[in-house]
């Protein structure tokens, strides 16, 4: 079994920028997404993934991924995932020991930001880069899979306010 310790994060502002190692572009899709489980299909530099996260929309979950052949991801995308697909561009950026993965939004979520830390555990602590701004893991309008659903391009006024508001 696979444990996922993934902690998300507003940004502050675009000084982490300058500290990208490297970055790529992502297309992804859920099967099934629900409140305690989300089944994705991922593309990403050239490779199909198969995910599955259990547990729910929390720091702490069960975590499951298989290669899958890039035609078949590309087949379950077009035909059989729930639009609209989450699309984006992911930046690596080492600080202090850690790598964030900074998620940069377009398409139907374009404007979007979302820096995660992956750690070995719940309770581990980290260097915060001063990039960086509110935490926003408890909130599940920002997991990807919410993101299918609710858009951010369709975040009301006040949901958009909220998160300049917190970072």
């Amino acid at each position: 079994m696979g444990v996922e310790i993934e902690r998300k994060f507003l940004l502050r502002s675009g000084a982490w920028r300058g500290a990208v190692r490297r970055s790529a572009e992502m297309r992804q899709g859920y099967l099934a997404g629900g409140e305690n489980v989300s089944v994705r299909v991922r593309i990403a530099g050239g490779e199909a993934r198969l995910n599955m996260k259990c547990g729910g929309m929390v720091a702490v979950r069960r975590e499951y991924e298989y290669a899958i052949p890039l035609d078949d991801a590309t087949e379950l995308l077009d035909e059989v995932c729930a639009g609209p697909l989450v699309e984006k561009t992911r930046h690596w950026v080492e600080h202090e020991g850690h790598t964030w993965e900074i998620d940069e939004f377009s398409g139907a979520n374009a404007g979007l930001l979302v820096a995660e830390i992956e750690l070995d555990d719940e309770h581990e602590t980290f260097a915060r880069p001063d990039w960086l701004g509110a935490e926003v893991t408890h909130l599940t309008r920002y997991y990807n899979v919410s993101l299918v659903n609710h858009p951010y391009r369709e975040w009301s006024e006040a949901e958009r306010k909220a998160a300049d508001a917190s970072a």
